[in-house]
Parts: C-alpha cells; sequence; structure tokens
C-alpha cells in the first residue's frame, strides 16, 4: 500500500477565487492531506503548485471533468459561484450546484464543504437568495451525503472586494454623504479566520448535515468605514441622509472605488438587508476558533498589502466569461492590428521583460496617463472595470491576475506578455508584448463587433499613434535604466 493510500482526499473547486487560492495555499501545508483541484484552465496554477497537486480541466457544467476530478475524493469543497455571469446567473448557481451534487454521489464523497452568504432568504438581496439556493441544493439529500454549509458576511482581507471597497473610500472621502443602507447590520469575518473554519470542517466528527454561521462582533457599514479610518489614522466624517436611491449608491462606488457597476450594485443590494449570524454553531463546533475583532482584521489586510503579501484579489477569477482566459489567451483570429517594432539595442530579454511586467496599477501606464485614465473613467461610466482595479502585487504578475482594465492571458517569462482587454469595447481585444532577442514587438490586437467596432478602431488610431508608440519607447527607457543600475 502506498504513502498516499493513507492520505484524505481533497477536491476544491474554485482554486483560483480569492478563497480558493488562500485555502490551497493553507491546506498544502498539511502532510494528511492530498490535494486535487478543478480549475478551467491549469496555467492559472503555479508551476510550483501543480508539481504538488493533482488538477483536473473543465467546470462544474462538465459531466466527465467533475467525474473525474472528484474520483477517490473524501470531501469536496464547493467556492464557486456565478455572480460575475451576464447571464441569469440564479439559473446557473442551480445547475452548477445540482451537477456537483448528483457527481459528489455517484463518486461515494463523504463530506462536501460549501462557503455561502448569511441572510434570511425572505429579505435577502437576489445574490443572497442564489448563495442560499445554492446551500439548499448541495444538502437537500442528506441521507445520501453530509454537507457542512458555512454562511459569511462581508469578509475583511488584503484583496477582498468588500475590504478595496471601504479602504478606497476612506482614504479619498474625508467627508461622506452617505445612504440610509450604512446603518444596516452586518458580521463581518477575517478572511484568515473563514479560511480556519473550512479548515477544520475537514476533521470534525459529527454525521448529518451542518449549517455554521460565522462572523465577529456585529457593526453596521458605517461603523466598519469609521473604524477602518481608526486603523489608517484617519478622521472621516459620515452624513446620512435618505434621499441616495441604491443605483445612485453603486455608481458611487463605481467612481471612488476599484470595483464595476454589477459587483457594486451586488454590495449594495445586499446592505439593504442585515446580515447576521442566526445560530450559535460555530461556537458549538468549533470552540477553538475565535474570529478577530474587526479593526485586527483590518490591521492584518493592511499588513499584507505593505508587505507586498496579496495571495488572492476578488478579480481573480468569476464567472464573468472576460474572467476565463481559457478563451482570450490567443488573439490569433484578430482582423485588425496596431504594430509597433523596435531594437533592443542591447538590452537583455530579462531587463524589457521586467520593465513590461511593471506597467499599470500605481506605476501608471509610463506616458500619456493622462489619456489612460480617462479611458478608465469613461469605461467606469459604462460599467467596466477601470484603471483603479490596479494590480495585486507591484512587483510581478501571474496568469489570471488583474492588471487595470485588463487580464493577464498568457505569460512566459523573458519572452511574452499578452492582455486582454476587460473594457467595455464593442468587439475583443489584447495588447501582446512580444521580446524577441533583438526587438520588441507590441502588438494591439483588435477583432471589431460589427460596424460600431470598425468604426471604434479607427476613431482611436490616432490616439493609438501617440500613446502605443510612446509606450514601448517608455518601456525600452525604463529597462535600460533598471539594466545600468
Amino acid at each position: 500500500m502506498s504513502q498516499t493510500d493513507h492520505l484524505q482526499k481533497i477536491l476544491i473547486t474554485g482554486a483560483t477565487g480569492y478563497i480558493g487560492r488562500r485555502l490551497k495555499t493553507r491546506l498544502l501545508a498539511r502532510k494528511d492531506l492530498s490535494l486535487r483541484l478543478l480549475v478551467r484552465n491549469r496555467h492559472k496554477v503555479s508551476a510550483a503548485t501543480r508539481a504538488r497537486v493533482e488538477i483536473v480541466e473543465g467546470d462544474t457544467f462538465n459531466r466527465q471533468a467533475l467525474d473525474s476530478a472528484l474520483a477517490g475524493i473524501d470531501t469536496a469543497y464547493y467556492l464557486v459561484h456565478s455572480m460575475g455571469a451576464e447571464k441569469d446567473f440564479a439559473e446557473l448557481d442551480r445547475r452548477s450546484a445540482e451537477n456537483f451534487r448528483e457527481a459528489c454521489i455517484r463518486a461515494g464523497v463523504r463530506r462536501i464543504i460549501y462557503l455561502g452568504g448569511l441572510g434570511a432568504g425572505e429579505s435577502a438581496s437576489k445574490h443572497l437568495r442564489s448563495r442560499i439556493e445554492t446551500g439548499e441544493i448541495l444538502s437537500a439529500l442528506p441521507e445520501r451525503i453530509q454537507t457542512i454549509w458555512f454562511r459569511a458576511g462581508i469578509i475583511i482581507g488584503s484583496g477582498s472586494a468588500s475590504f478595496e471597497i471601504i479602504r478606497s473610500l476612506v482614504h479619498k472621502l474625508p467627508v461622506m454623504i452617505t445612504p440610509k443602507w450604512v446603518a444596516t447590520m452586518t458580521q463581518p469575518i477575517g478572511v484568515d479566520d473563514v479560511l480556519a473554519y473550512l479548515e477544520a470542517a475537514l476533521d470534525l466528527e459529527r454525521e448529518g448535515d451542518l449549517v455554521v454561521d460565522i462572523g465577529s462582533r456585529a457593526m453596521s457599514f458605517k461603523e466598519m468605514m469609521l473604524q477602518t479610518a481608526r486603523v489608517l489614522g484617519l478622521r472621516r466624517w459620515l452624513i446620512q441622509v435618505p434621499v441616495l436611491t441604491p443605483r445612485l449608491s453603486s455608481y458611487w462606488l463605481v467612481l471612488f472605488t476599484t470595483v464595476p457597476f454589477r459587483v457594486a450594485a451586488a454590495l449594495v443590494e445586499g446592505l439593504k438587508s442585515e446580515t447576521v449570524v442566526q445560530n450559535d454553531n460555530a461556537a458549538r463546533f468549533f470552540p477553538e476558533i475565535h474570529p478577530l475583532p474587526y479593526e485586527d482584521a483590518v490591521r492584518r489586510a493592511v499588513e499584507e498589502q505593505v508587505q507586498q503579501q496579496v495571495i488572492s484579489r476578488w478579480c481573480d477569477s468569476s464567472a464573468d466569461a472576460a474572467c476565463d482566459i481559457t478563451a482570450h489567451d490567443d488573439p490569433g483570429g484578430a482582423i485588425l492590428r496596431d504594430v509597433r517594432i523596435l531594437p533592443l539595442d542591447g538590452l537583455s530579454q530579462a531587463a524589457v521583460f521586467r520593465a513590461v511586467c511593471g506597467i499599470g496599477g500605481e506605476h501608471g501606464w509610463y506616458t500619456y496617463n493622462f489619456l489612460w485614465r480617462m479611458r478608465g473613467l469613461i469605461d467606469k461610466l459604462v460599467g467596466g472595470y477601470g484603471l483603479n482595479r490596479g494590480r495585486r502585487d507591484d512587483r510581478e504578475l501571474r496568469l489570471g491576475d488583474a492588471l487595470d482594465f485588463w487580464k493577464v492571458a498568457d505569460i512566459r517569462e523573458n519572452k511574452r506578455l499578452l492582455l486582454h482587454a476587460q473594457m467595455k469595447v464593442p468587439g475583443r481585444a489584447w495588447l501582446e508584448f512580444d521580446i524577441q532577442p533583438d526587438q520588441l514587438v507590441q502588438t494591439a490586437h483588435f477583432i471589431p463587433s460589427g460596424i460600431w467596432g470598425r468604426l471604434y478602431w479607427y476613431a482611436v488610431l490616432p490616439l493609438h499613434a501617440l500613446v502605443f508608440t510612446n509606450l514601448a519607447r517608455r518601456i525600452l527607457a525604463s529597462a535600460r535604466t533598471k539594466e545600468n543600475t
């Protein structure tokens, strides 16, 4: 009998998402577990991790992939949802949960562990109702499979959407005119505490289904912002008014934070009703876990950002088609291109690659940053991501990372960086940096959508002449400076 026969075999779905990445890192530290990941694209998992886990490519709508992923599994984590989808996310969530439950039963899986959201079905937002329904579907057959269903409210951690929203508002606005929903009560929880509960559920000795509500002390969104300001050493004033509608509030968040309209609207809708703990099962079954107070969770999140230790961000993975890089890693079908070719003049490919990977985020785009910011603002106003989404890490990029309103679709060290556009455009667009031994080839690729796509392309060509030519030149200048220092 091999050593692996004694290990508990674990499957993580959503392993490239915000919680999934962190859970995978945490469980890899345990010697008694064997991990398998179900992902759309194996290359979004680092090479170091791929050497330590099994990987099955596919999703919860692919029966063959599900059966392969669940074969021999003892416990399966269900960490996927369709909130970012433009289609009917609730129907997608239902089908996904039913597919997963049935595949687990076929494979003889002992336990499903699911992370959903706090809230009562009758008053919850449509997104929270979908998360609740997912939990109900997964746990609908307790006689055939056990489900441990954790329900969390706002998750506070570096890279979480909620934390980035709160931090952005507190940083940028000394005085805030706020809507009435800021008084709604919720129970936030630090991401490390969420992970502690998810891990502890592996070892829980209990029969039957279990719903576990988790959170720290109940507080309002207003109190969360004021406590965040205190941690950051800032003084802020919030003036509550009754006239800001949820839609206006969503646009307000879009303009001053990193999230697009769909995410902001979902958050605002969720905050219209209370999301508080409704049972004491966390203390009863996991008494060893004591959730951090809110201010301590904020301090930990800030420290991770300062130390460049952000493992994952809210925009790492989602059901949004633009976030599934599998279908966007080759612009070969582009019919319109803007190509800039510059000689390296003795520069090493490694130096140029480092300079290319330094674009975006707080560094900016080397040149004509006001034009980039204007394009980002327009994108925000029409429901896109905009520039202020930034990047996870100032020093490195990985496959699947968000980079302002781009997504890293391919990255090959010292050779290539391919960015897929997530800004709102009438078509599909990429920006490619091909670093050859003697030249840098920078190409904007575009597949127009009808006549409007073609008109858009030719309308922005004069701006391309300014922005893209200078971008390539400044990348080489930056590479030369770094190589000489």
